[in-house]
C-alpha cells in the first residue's frame, strides 16, 4: 500500500466510502436490514447513510476501511471526521452523530447519558514516544524517567535519570521540548493512566482526556498536530499513535515494562499486552502497564460507540453492519495500519455486542 497517498487520506480528516457489507443470515427482512439486502440483491442494494465522528488515534484504519470499499455499495455512505475522543463523544451525546471513536470510557462529564451507548472495542495499538534528538537513533525510557519528563523536572537529555536508563550512550545537553495534545484526547487519557499506573509515587498530573500540562509545554490539536511539533524542535518528545508516528518518520523509544524489559512500540508487544488484560463486562478493558517479558507497556484501546436503540431500524441495521464489518472483512488491514487485532475472545464479544443494537 502507498503509505504517502494513505497519509493525505488521513489528513483529510473525513473519508466518503461506500461499503460492502456481507454475513447476514437467511433469515434477516431484507425490507428492514440493509445487510439482508446486500445478500438478496448484491451489495449495490445497500443505501443509506452514516455520520462518525471521534478519536484520532484509530483514524488510520477506519478511514482506509471506509475508502477501500467506496467503489463497492455506492448507495451507502460513511463519513468518520478524526475530531478527538472528547469532542466525539460529545457530538453523540447530542446526537448529531450515529456512532463515535474513543479510545477512552464515557465520564459524567461527557455528555453522553447513562444507558445510551454501547461500548464495541475495535482494534488496539501502541502509543510511541516520539522523540526528535540529532545523533540519538536510540533511546530506552523508564516510567519514572518518562514522568519527570513529562511533568518538566527533567529538561534536559543529558539528566542523570535519562543516562541511567541508556547506559554507554552518549547523550547531548540538548534542551527538550514538551509535545502533548491540545484537545480532550483518549490517546492522553491512556499515556497519562499508564504513567498514573506504572509510576504511582513520581506522576504528580492525574489522568484524564486532558490534564493540566505544565505552561512551557507545547499544545497540538489531535495525533498529528503531535507529531508536526516534535518534528520542528530538535529535543522534542511527545507522545502518538504508531500509524501517525510511522507516517511521519519519527523515532520511537523503547519503554520499560512491568517484567523490567525495554521494549520497542511494535504489534507485537500490543498484541502480548492484549494476551493479559482483563475484560469488564461492558467490553471496556485496560491492557496498560501489562504483565509480560513482549509487552508493550503504552498499548491502548479503542472503542466505536454505539446506540443500544436507534429510531430508524433502518439505521439500527446499518450501524450493525459497519461495526461488523471493521471486525472482520476491515481487520485484514490492521497490521498494514499499524494496529494490532483483538483476540479472538474479545472479538467474539464484539461481534455479541452488536445483537444488543435494536
Amino acid at each position: 500500500m502507498n503509505r504517502i497517498v494513505l497519509s493525505r487520506r488521513v489528513l483529510a480528516g473525513v473519508a466518503v466510502a461506500a461499503l460492502a457489507l456481507a454475513g447476514c443470515s437467511s433469515k434477516d427482512d431484507p425490507a428492514t436490514d440493509p445487510s439482508a439486502s446486500a445478500n438478496a440483491g448484491g451489495v449495490a442494494a445497500l443505501t443509506g447513510e452514516l455520520k462518525g465522528s471521534g478519536a484520532s488515534f484509530p483514524n488510520t484504519y477506519y478511514q482506509e476501511v471506509i475508502t477501500q470499499l467506496k467503489d463497492e455499495a455506492k448507495g451507502l455512505t460513511v463519513t468518520y471526521n478524526s475530531i478527538g475522543s472528547g469532542a466525539g463523544k460529545k457530538e453523540f451525546g447530542q446526537g448529531l452523530t450515529d456512532f463515535a471513536g474513543t479510545d477512552s470510557s464515557v465520564k459524567d462529564t461527557d455528555g453522553v447519558a447513562a444507558g445510551s451507548f454501547l461500548y464495541v472495542p475495535t482494534v488496539a495499538a501502541p502509543i510511541t514516544v516520539s522523540y526528535n534528538v540529532k545523533g540519538l537513533d536510540k533511546l530506552q525510557l523508564s516510567a519514572d524517567t518518562l514522568a519527570k519528563i513529562f511533568q518538566r523536572e527533567i529538561k534536559v537529555w543529558n539528566a542523570p535519570e535519562i543516562a541511567t536508563d541508556n547506559p554507554g550512550v552518549t547523550l547531548p545537553a540538548t534542551a527538550i521540548t514538551v509535545a502533548h495534545r491540545g484537545d480532550a484526547s483518549g490517546t492522553t487519557s491512556n499515556f497519562t493512566k499508564y504513567l498514573a499506573a506504572a509510576a504511582p509515587t513520581t506522576w504528580k498530573l492525574g489522568s484524564g482526556d486532558t490534564v493540566a500540562w505544565a505552561a512551557d509545554t507545547q499544545a497540538g490539536q489531535k495525533n498529528t498536530g503531535v507529531a508536526q511539533l516534535i518534528k520542528a524542535a530538535d529535543g522534542g518528545i511527545g507522545y502518538v499513535d504508531l500509524a501517525d508516528a510511522t507516517d511521519s518518520g519519527l523515532k520511537f523509544a523503547s519503554i520499560k515494562n512491568k517484567d523490567g524489559q525495554f521494549v520497542a512500540p511494535t504489534l507485537e508487544g500490543a498484541t502480548a499486552a492484549l494476551a493479559g488484560a482483563e475484560i469488564k463486562d461492558d467490553l471496556s478493558y485496560n491492557p496498560l502497564n501489562a504483565a509480560g517479558a513482549a509487552a508493550y507497556p503504552i498499548t491502548a484501546p479503542t472503542y466505536i460507540l454505539v446506540k443500544p436503540k436507534y429510531d430508524d431500524p433502518k439505521k439500527a441495521a446499518l450501524v450493525k453492519a459497519f461495526v461488523k464489518y471493521v471486525l472482520t472483512d476491515g481487520k485484514a488491514l490492521a497490521a498494514e495500519l499499524h494496529y494490532a487485532v483483538l483476540p479472538a475472545e474479545l472479538q467474539a464479544k464484539a461481534l455479541a455486542q452488536l445483537d444488543k443494537i435494536s
